[in-house]
């Protein structure tokens, strides 16, 4: 079964969409980066997927479940991270987990066991029987995500999971989602403006602007879109003739070649015409490089602002 099914969903507010026409289907495990600017439609999306908002059009189905007609058992297995999440100040961070997991239904004995268990994963332990009123930004944050994860949800939706968090603490997070998918099968719908940050941690892609989501795809697949090939340095004292490069510095060459074969060709055609050769090394399309390119012929005047 899919984690995911969406068909021609549209919401539209007055006359203009937030939402237009959006298709896609997640597998189960899969951990899905929806990337676009502020008001491309990313959180009306979500609000959709969760119930919080009536589609104008379009067909959704999360586990087989239509969020429009039964918005509460979605609730149930699914957990979701917004950017400013709210909580308790007035509560420790182990009594905003055992409320919340309250709220779900847990049973008492369960539910400190999981939070427990999350706060020590989220490196929160020391601060457990602190009120939320003295966490820092970051500990808010890693602590929204042990709120959203609670219930053991069978799908995360998370908005930018790592604002505020230092470099070690967005490791933490990152290698706990990363865990939830692989070890647990958990869905991830994250929505983020890092895009380094997206192609290190999704698994696909989806790209929209102003309510469309023109791309989608594995990073090979939106990258065919854009050029598949990889981009060759070179450095060496002779370059055959008929070749296209760009000289970037003096005896360094970058091309750019559609197979691995043809940078074999063309150290070889170095070596065969005397030349030598002092390094070779060799990327791809990067997702931030694919992004702009995309968005770029998606909409020339740049992107919209506008919620």
């Amino acid at each position: 079964m899919n984690a995911i099914t969406v068909k021609n969903l549209s919401k539209q507010f007055g006359k203009q969409f937030a939402v237009n026409d959006v298709s896609l289907t997640l597998k189960e495990g899969e951990i899905f980066g929806f990337l676009g600017p502020n008001g491309a439609g990313k959180t009306s999306t979500i609000k959709l997927l969760n119930g919080m908002l009536t589609p104008t059009s379009g067909v959704m189905s999360i586990f087989g479940l239509d969020p429009t007609e039964k918005p509460e058992k979605i609730h149930e297995i699914a957990g979701v991270l917004t950017e400013h999440a709210g909580m308790y100040n007035q509560l420790t961070g182990l009594e905003n987990l055992l409320f919340y997991g309250a709220i779900f239904g847990m049973e008492k004995s369960a539910c400190e066991k999981r939070a427990l268990e999350l706060l020590e994963k989220l490196s929160l332990t020391d601060a457990k029987d602190k009120k939320l009123d003295a966490y820092s930004t970051g500990m808010r944050q890693r602590l929204s995500l042990a709120r959203a994860l609670i219930h053991s949800p069978k799908l995360l939706f998370l908005d930018e999971p790592t604002s505020g968090l230092d470099p070690e603490s967005a490791q933490t997070v990152n290698q706990l989602i990363k865990g939830l998918a692989r070890e647990q099968g958990t869905t991830v719908f994250l929505c983020t403006h890092q895009l380094r940050y997206a192609e290190e941690l999704c698994t696909s892609y989806g790209l929209i602007d102003k309510g469309v989501m023109f791309a989608s795809g594995t990073l090979d697949e939106l990258r065919a879109q854009v050029f598949s090939g990889y981009r060759l340095t070179v450095k060496a004292d002779v370059l055959p003739i008929g070749i296209n490069f760009e000289l970037k510095a003096e005896g360094v060459y970058e091309m750019e070649v559609d197979t691995e074969r043809d940078i074999a060709r063309v150290v070889e055609g170095i070596v065969r015409a005397g030349g030598s050769v002092f390094h070779v090394s060799t990327e791809r399309l990067a997702l931030e490089e694919i992004y702009f390119a995309l968005t770029g012929r998606n909409n020339e005047g740049g992107f919209s602002n506008d919620e």
